[in-house]
């Protein structure tokens, strides 16, 4: 049995913000799929707050062709009261690909990674300090998922992991790989010697089955709190629901002559005029809300104007526009400044300027 790594030092985190989020076009074309928001706040500052709220106080976010936008708005980390550092990735190669172009930011100290589309609800700190505590040469988050098929998943005996399996066929467990793993330095003898898989990526997984099969401490730890994956819409539509679920009510903006029922936040500078707001919802800075309805798990960013038209469990991005829209709009992600209204001209027809992959349903 390889004996485990001593950590005297303070941890570092790594949030991985690399991928291209191909599953969330056409959003994705022109944002971030790390900086889309969930409850009006981008998906990467709920882990950056997760990794500080743990204790860590130095991050390194790997970044790839979305590198400026990522930079614009986290900047160098202060107001999470962190310090961070950006770590170029030519490609997105693989998980274990970004921990090895990161090896000169973590240096020889033990590390939380975190996968930068991922929320958790589960606090890090007490995985932190167990972490520590134990001084195991690696920590993986588990969770109870339907279908074990779609995930990685492990095979655990005595309280260790002895196996991974990526999306297998005959799942030895339920219990899939959540997106947030603790290492030693350990790690970086694993990913220099594992080879690109069929898809010419570093997995991560890989790189755990060999820290086990060499000997190493591999431990699990089975979340209990709700996890997603936000790559996907409907993860995304759940994430938001979920968290719209947990806020306090709030008004700093101006409501006139309307209904607002439940959890609802409005913020400095929004305006609801003869309109109902139905909670959950958040309506963002600046936003106007006049003549409409905001139904439960609702979303409006900063500076969008909702008139005559009904809306719930969607997110609307900063600056779009919904004006006269028979029908409600149920179940969506509408961009930044997007503008969707309803013309009177003759003869009726529709005017689409569309990116690749976007969906539209009409009557």
């Amino acid at each position: 049995m390889a004996k485990t790594a001593i950590i005297g030092r303070e941890m570092k985190g790594l949030i991985l913000s690399g991928g291209r989020g191909t599953r969330l076009r056409p959003i994705t074309f022109t944002s971030a799929k790390q900086l889309v928001p969930v409850a009006n706040k981008p998906i990467l500052f709920y882990g950056i707050e997760a990794l500080a709220a743990s204790g860590i106080r130095e991050i390194g976010i790997v970044v790839g062709d979305t590198r400026q936008e990522i930079r614009d708005a986290v900047g160098d980390g202060r107001r999470f009261g962190v310090s961070v550092t950006y770590i170029e990735q030519e490609a997105p190669l693989g998980l274990a690909h970004a921990v090895l172009v990161s090896e000169p930011f973590l240096g020889s100290e033990p590390f939380c990674m975190y996968l930068g589309d991922n929320l958790i609800r589960e606090r890090l700190e007490p995985l932190v300090s167990r972490f520590r505590d134990e001084k195991p040469n690696c920590q993986i988050l588990l969770a109870s998922v339907p279908d074990p098929t779609q995930f990685g998943v492990a095979e655990l005996r005595d309280g260790q992991v002895i196996r991974l399996v990526e999306k297998p066929k005959q799942p030895p467990s339920n219990l899939g790989l959540v997106g947030v793993y603790m290492f030693d330095p350990t790690v970086f003898e694993a990913v220099k010697a594992i080879k690109p898989s069929a898809r010419g990526e570093l997995e991560i997984t890989d790189a755990i089955q060999w820290l086990i099969d060499k000997g190493h401490v591999v431990k699990p730890h089975v979340i209990e709190g709700w996890w997603k994956d936000t790559g996907k819409l409907e993860d995304m539509l759940e994430a938001n629901r979920i968290i719209l679920d947990t806020l306090l009510p709030r008004n700093d903006g101006t409501v006139f002559d309307s209904e607002v029922l439940g959890r609802v936040v409005i913020e400095a500078g929004a305006r609801v005029v003869k309109s109902t707001v139905r909670g959950p919802a958040i309506i963002g800075r600046d936003a106007v809300i006049e003549g409409a309805y905001v139904g439960p798990f609702t979303s409006i960013g900063d500076r969008v104007v909702l008139r005559a038209s009904e809306v719930e469990h969607s997110i609307l991005l900063e600056g779009a526009s919904v004006t006269d829209v028979g029908g409600r709009i149920e179940s969506s992600l509408i961009g930044r400044n997007v503008s969707i209204y309803r013309t009177t001209s003759k003869p009726r027809s529709f005017n689409f300027m569309l990116g690749d992959r976007s969906e539209v349903g009409l009557l």
